[in-house]
């Protein structure tokens, strides 16, 4: 990826950020509560990520060597640098407010104006790059003033875009998405590319003539399809096309009429649901179905009733690696918890079972898109670790990135499979049968 186009969405991520704080901020005056624990991560976000590597290599290297190759730059450039070395005193003028208003010193209507001026004034920054800096860099830089800046820019990833998130911003980034009221959101999904999986990985579930009947009505129609290890696998269509009836059927909650599965060479059919799991499938179901009542830290227990009792202590802080809110709360009852939140928790859970195969239905319905987007984050860090996925969800765009492979279905048959870039190119597909 070039610079000019990393920048470019690390621009777009700030400018989400920056209309989310404003969104919030609205809220506030119009009598919402002060959102103390919110603001002070994306404070957290834009010191550490844009006004410690953003900006700096923008001043190091984009902005110096177009000093050297125009003479138009000057007058744009000096302002914006200003802007990049008052960035750090802004910030610590608003944790003030923000401080004063947690205590009651200032109202929380005029902590609200301080945050949409400092946004109006990171918007008409972003403006200014986006309309006039880049543009004349475009023009003016040579290829070797390119190939220095690119190497530069590929150093560091942003956490929302980029292909290597470090941890510390991918931490600060959860709990921005965490920690935000539901009702607002960044938007958008992840850049970048993913690696698909290789041909060469042995098949792990192999499904052959699948027939399923509600009754008399057969939702299945003798599906054929095969996931490799390693590979993810999106299942798109319609409501009512079969998505989940085939994820129950792979897990065994649904009975079948016809055809066979089979999960590493082994026949299970006929195995109960309890035994797949123990054999490695565990789904996420529609809807979260977090025990409410419970802890958190319970219902991750209750994940890993089949696991040795040794290693779930282990087990339970690598999700709260991935998922760190969930630390936080661990001692409060799930049912407390946000709906992204206990989004979080079900595929936390289904982790605890160590699973080979993960099954996942509508794991970002009816979601912000600022959660939307961190659980796409949590789905592709597990489809690097080489975890086998098989997704269903509305959301073309993130399962693009995310998917090797997608079956189109339509009331219960197979019409059409692919890879993303096959299904990209095929806008009567998407069209026809995802009415998009």
């Amino acid at each position: 990826m070039d610079a000019l186009t990393l920048i470019s969405q690390e621009h777009s991520n700030m400018w989400r950020l920056a209309t989310t704080l404003d969104q919030v901020a609205s809220d506030m005056q119009a009598g919402g509560p002060l959102e103390s624990a919110f603001f002070e991560a994306a404070l957290d976000y834009i010191s550490q990520f844009v006004d410690r590597m953003h900006h700096p290599k923008e001043d190091e290297f984009l902005f110096r060597l177009l000093r050297l190759r125009s003479t138009e730059a000057a007058d744009i450039l000096d302002a914006l640098e200003a802007d990049h070395a008052q960035g750090p005193e802004n910030l610590a003028q608003l944790r003030v407010k923000l401080a004063a208003a947690a205590q009651g010193q200032l109202p929380v209507a005029a902590l609200a104006v301080a945050i949409q001026q400092y946004t109006d004034g990171l918007k008409r920054h972003i403006k200014t790059e986006e309309k006039q800096v880049l543009p004349l860099a475009r023009k003016a830089l040579l290829p070797q003033d390119w190939a220095e800046i690119d190497q530069a820019f590929r150093t560091h990833s942003d956490p929302v875009f980029g292909d290597q998130a470090k941890a510390e911003f991918r931490e600060l980034f959860h709990r921005i998405a965490s920690l935000a009221p539901d009702s607002v959101g960044l938007g958008a999904s992840s850049a970048g590319s993913l690696q698909a999986a290789t041909p060469q990985q042995p098949v792990l579930l192999k499904v052959e003539g699948l027939e399923s009947c509600y009754g008399r009505i057969k939702a299945l129609k003798g599906i054929t399809l095969e996931v490799r290890k390693g590979e993810t696998v999106a299942l798109v269509g319609a409501n009512g096309a079969g998505k989940t009836t085939f994820l129950r059927a792979v897990s065994g909650v649904q009975s079948i009429s016809a055809g066979s599965i089979h999960f590493d060479g082994e026949d299970i059919s006929k195995l109960r649901s309890d035994k797949r799991m123990r054999r490695g499938i565990c789904q996420s179901p529609e809807g979260r179905q977090v025990f409410g009542p419970l802890s958190i830290e319970d219902n991750l227990r209750l994940g890993a009733y089949t696991q040795p009792k040794h290693q779930v202590a282990g087990d339970m802080e690598k999700i709260f690696a991935m998922f760190p809110i969930l630390k936080e709360k661990r001692a409060l009852p799930a049912g407390t918890l946000s709906g992204g939140q206990q989004q979080m928790l079900a595929i936390g859970r289904a982790l605890m079972t160590n699973p080979r195969l993960m099954v996942l239905d509508e794991a970002t319905e009816g979601l912000a898109p600022l959660i939307r987007t961190e659980i796409w984050r949590a789905l592709a860090e597990l489809k690097d670790e080489g975890l086998s996925l098989v997704v269903i969800d509305k959301n073309l765009g993130p399962l693009l990135e995310l998917a090797d492979r997608h079956f189109v279905l339509e009331k219960g048959v197979v019409v059409w499979s692919g890879s993303s870039d096959e299904l990209r190119a095929n806008p009567r597909i998407v069209h026809e049968y995802l009415g998009v």
